[in-house]
């Protein structure tokens, strides 16, 4: 890394299990594509191998808990996935950042390991939890993490946020494949014993399933009621104008 007139790094570190950040000084212009030695946990997606890794990730509660079928505490399973990551240039992010005090401020960030587990996560979800589950969760996730970054672990509402959630999180279990690229995660496949998926439900064979073509007419009809009767209250009032 180089350094400055008075010998001192030319951005300031922030790092962790889960990630490090790089701000100051040469990344403050936003305009200003970040040097490659800014990064040090993740390689350039450019220089990543030419031929994917492919790997498995097991959850149980919502919680990684395996990789390729390997148990692993917490710690142990981020760092693993943090090297996976990492050399296939996984997890880079340059944003620009709303602080608590209200300026915006710029930031380079590594996340390979959290990446990763962000798509296997929803992943699962998606074959486990209930349409209305999933979609208020995802609707608690913005505040939930205004709370985390602002310093507000500790404070009720945080709380009151992570019983929620992990009501919904008793089902979320399973296992996700995923192939890692050139700073891609891609999902090829999941599975999981509380799966909701239904391939008799799906399928578009008629005679085929549970489910029964013909109930869409009246379903549909019911769900534009509101809009045919907003279309006729339009019309009646441009006749009335005329």
């Amino acid at each position: 890394m180089p350094k400055d007139k008075r010998g001192e790094a030319p951005f300031s570190v922030d790092a962790n299990l889960l990630h490090i950040s790089a701000e100051g000084k040469v990344l403050e212009d936003p305009w200003v594509g970040p040097e490659e030695y800014v990064f040090s946990r993740s390689v350039s997606p450019e220089d990543a191998p030419d031929s994917p890794t492919e790997i498995e990730v097991t959850f149980h509660h919502g919680d990684p808990v395996a990789i390729d079928g390997k148990a692993l505490s917490p710690a142990d399973l981020l760092t693993e996935l943090n090297r996976l990551g990492g050399m296939n240039g996984i997890g880079r992010l340059d944003l620009v950042e709303n602080r608590f005090v209200g300026m915006k401020s710029r930031g380079i960030y590594e996340t390979p390991g959290g990446t990763i587990l962000l798509e296997a996560r929803r992943a699962v979800e998606s074959i486990t939890l209930d349409r209305g589950a999933a979609h208020l969760k995802d609707e608690l996730m913005p505040r939930y993490a205004e709370l985390v970054y602002n310093g507000f672990w500790f404070s009720p509402e945080r709380e009151m946020l992570q019983a929620a959630i992990d009501a919904s999180q008793p089902v979320v279990n399973g296992t996700v494949r995923l192939k890692l690229y050139k700073g891609n995660v891609i999902v090829t496949g999941r599975k999981s014993p509380n799966s909701l998926y239904s391939e008799d439900l799906v399928t578009f064979e008629e005679g085929q399933g549970d489910y029964d073509h013909n109930d869409a007419h009246g379903f549909i009809r019911l769900q534009a009621l509101r809009l045919r009767v907003r279309e006729m209250a339009r019309r009646k009032t441009e006749k009335n104008e005329l």
